[in-house]
């Protein structure tokens, strides 16, 4: 496959991380760490919402997941709190619903969030406490459906994760309304919202690898950088490898996700998730190695990426889950 990003989608990527370095999420999150919950930054949204970013995929906007993917990697690079992708998405399901609530969404005055029916509780769902409803799809004897719930019960979850919160829907059949959607969006929904989390997920490894490259620079042992010791320098490059592959499989599966039929798609979407998530997590553990005692302190930062990516391996599909769904084909 021959496949590059484009002039605008590089200046798109390069606008979110500009954006993002000047509203650092991180010096945010520390504020009040020890002391509350995280909450999605009003200015995150409101910045979201004025670059059209909420509405990429829209038909008004007529972005692609592969313009989305380059912003959520952005995000998971600066350890965001908001879920950039997952409201996207959601904005793009509920515009092809044909809901009234499509149009507030895009402009960021109302969040909805993104999640399956899995029994009596949704999929677990970022910043869910910070949404104001939630779009959830479902499948039953291969029709799919869509509900919009308002004012939802919340089943909090403890995870990992301190840069963001989760938590499941509560949903109770009787008060909802399902509409129907075209055969196929749930299945596509799955996949988007499986290839948007492992982007996440990468972009914190990226953050990882830059961190890692730059202490071993800095660190000295014996009189000599550590990033000297071949050891280390193997260890550097087992990084890059991981992350520049998982990216490069990530970009074939997010054009699969715009282009590609159905089968198609959802293949390219677990091959590229399974490795990307696997790579993701060699190298959080690898930086933590490199980095010795330092990454295991409270003040750095290393930790905070490194429970993000634990988390975003474990939710919209396992690595061996979406090892299972290839080998089923």
């Amino acid at each position: 496959m021959d496949f590059g990003l484009t002039g605008e989608q590089e200046q798109l990527a390069d606008a979110e991380r500009s954006w993002l370095d000047r509203n650092d999420p991180l010096a945010r999150l520390r504020q009040s760490l020890d002391a509350a919950p995280i909450t999605v930054d009003p200015a995150a949204v409101a910045h979201a919402a004025e670059s059209g970013l909420l509405a990429l995929l829209t038909p008004d906007v007529g972005g692609t997941h592969v313009d989305l993917a380059v912003c959520t990697e952005a995000h998971g690079y600066a350890a965001s709190s908001l879920p950039l992708a997952d409201l996207a998405i959601g904005a793009w399901l509920l515009e092809r619903t044909g809901l009234p609530e499509a149009g507030a969404t895009a402009e960021g005055e109302l969040l909805v969030g993104l999640a399956r029916a899995s029994g009596p509780v949704s999929s677990p769902v970022p910043m869910a406490a910070d949404m104001d409803g939630f779009a959830v799809v479902r499948r039953i004897d291969d029709r799919d459906f869509v509900a919009l719930v308002r004012h939802p019960k919340l089943v909090a979850m403890t995870t990992l994760d301190l840069t963001r919160s989760w938590a499941r829907v509560d949903l109770d059949e009787s008060a909802l309304n399902w509409l129907e959607l075209p055969t196929g969006t749930v299945q596509h929904v799955t996949d988007a919202l499986a290839v948007h989390r492992a982007f996440d997920a990468l972009g914190g490894a990226a953050r990882l690898l830059e961190m890692t490259v730059d202490y071993a620079g800095q660190r000295e042992q014996f009189g000599t950088a550590i990033g000297s010791f071949q050891a280390v320098k193997h260890h550097c490059a087992d990084m890059a490898v991981g992350v520049e592959a998982g990216r490069a499989s990530l970009w074939a599966a997010a054009l699969a996700l715009d282009e590609a039929p159905a089968e198609a798609r959802s293949h390219a979407a677990s091959a590229a998730v399974a490795y990307a998530k696997s790579a993701a997590s060699r190298v959080a553990s690898t930086a933590l190695q490199v980095h010795g005692g330092i990454g295991f302190t409270w003040e750095h930062d290393l930790h905070l990426f490194l429970r993000r990516i634990k988390v975003d391996e474990a939710v919209n599909g396992t690595v061996a889950e979406h090892r299972a769904a290839l080998v089923a084909v």
